[in-house]
């Protein structure tokens, strides 16, 4: 009989497994593709959005221009996942059942239990995400003046709160829109825990796009207007993003293997394998041990990127009963936008290890057009070049 495998999710994770898969197995067992939308997002561009909603055609992908038609795509949102009966169920209480299961269904954001945080802020986990930030800052941007200008506040200045706060800045520029953006981040710096000196231009590009820094005290409580932060300090805001953390989806806690007990993020061994040998998980639904290492792989893109892969052949060793490949997380760098600028730090192969300018600013674009090329094909990938 034909093993049934059902991947989870379309993004980063999910999105590379299923190619992965598609190329390993070739006809061996039945591969299912279940996710909650029917495109792939390329996420760690999805900031683009806010500034200009048309870019979403240049980043999203439809499942069908990505999987082979014999894999079968199921749309729908996984309440729940039976490692018992290994049964999936999806929002429409229809059921899946699998042989073998990869969970990539991301993460959601995590507001910490901070009061009102989670009622009053927007975040950006999907492209509808985006595209409801966009408005409600072209909104508050209308209806505000040159005298009383919108407020913006972005909570949070890691990847995802620092990117945003630089588009909604250039949104701003290009169309002379009266907002006033402040980015708010507990810890002491801008992109925490990261080298100094990436530290220090990222915040001079921020800082040059007129985005006011707040930075060492943690945002303590939310009200419809304002945002309460440290002791002493209120900010009043129009529209609030929050960008500040991570958690497992709700859907993870359902599944019978171990997890973190705060996020409900899967645990997983350098394999992708679980407690329960016929599931595997990457991506930011997982914390995925690393050989020799005390911290799991990060829950970046191009983490997800490179464990697809392996997966996927894993899962493929699994049915042959060959061993399976530990997999460990290569850091080629990191590049992050501000508006029309980029900041690139210790990129693999390059002498330099912190630098911006137009080969910084290229680079982010080269590395965004070639997953595109990776999922759908060259074509698509200069298309969207350009804008990213």
């Amino acid at each position: 009989m034909t093993d049934d495998v059902v991947v989870l999710g379309s993004g980063y994770a999910g999105t590379g497994a299923i190619n992965s898969l598609e190329s390993e197995l070739d006809g061996e067992a039945d591969i299912t593709w279940i996710s909650d939308v029917d495109h792939h997002l390329v996420l760690h561009e999805s900031h683009r959005c806010i500034r200009d909603p048309d870019i979403q055609e240049k980043i999203t992908f439809d499942v069908t221009e990505i999987k082979s038609p014999s894999t079968r795509f199921v749309q729908g949102r996984v309440e729940d996942i039976d490692t018992d009966e290994r049964v999936i169920t999806l929002d429409d209480d229809s059921t899946v059942e699998y042989d073998y299961l990869l969970v990539g269904i991301g993460s959601q954001t995590a507001f910490f239990g901070i009061d009102g945080l989670e009622e009053h802020s927007l975040t950006l986990k999907t492209l509808d995400d985006a595209l409801e930030i966009h408005e409600a800052v072209s909104e508050a941007a209308r209806e505000a003046s040159r005298n009383d200008p919108a407020q913006v506040i972005v909570g949070g200045a890691g990847l995802s709160g620092i990117q945003s706060a630089g588009e909604i800045a250039e949104y701003r520029d290009s169309n002379r829109a009266p907002l006033e953006i402040h980015l708010v981040e507990g810890l002491d710096n801008v992109f925490p825990n990261n080298d100094p000196v990436v530290q220090a231009k990222l915040r001079k590009l921020l800082e040059d796009k007129d985005v006011q820094i707040h930075t060492g005290e943690f945002i303590g409580e939310v009200d419809d207007d304002t945002v309460y932060v440290g002791d002493e300090k209120e900010l009043d805001y129009d529209v609030l993003l929050w960008t500040g953390g991570i958690t497992g989806q709700d859907a993870a806690e359902t599944a019978n293997v171990d997890k973190d007990d705060r996020s409900n993020r899967i645990e997983a061994a350098s394999n992708f394998q679980t407690s329960d040998e016929r599931v595997f998980a990457i991506g930011d639904a997982a914390l995925i041990d690393q050989p020799d290492q005390d911290n799991p792989a990060p829950p970046t893109a191009q983490a997800a990127w490179q464990a697809a892969e392996v997966a996927g052949e894993n899962i493929a060793r699994e049915i042959r009963g060959q061993p399976l490949t530990e997999w460990e997380y290569e850091d080629k760098g990191t590049l992050i936008s501000v508006g029309g600028k980029a900041v690139a730090h210790n990129v693999k192969g390059l002498p330099v290890d912190t630098f911006g300018g137009p080969a910084a600013k290229a680079l982010k674009k080269t590395v965004a057009a070639r997953w595109i090329a990776k999922v759908t094909g060259f074509s698509d990938a200069a298309k969207a070049f350009p804008d990213m």
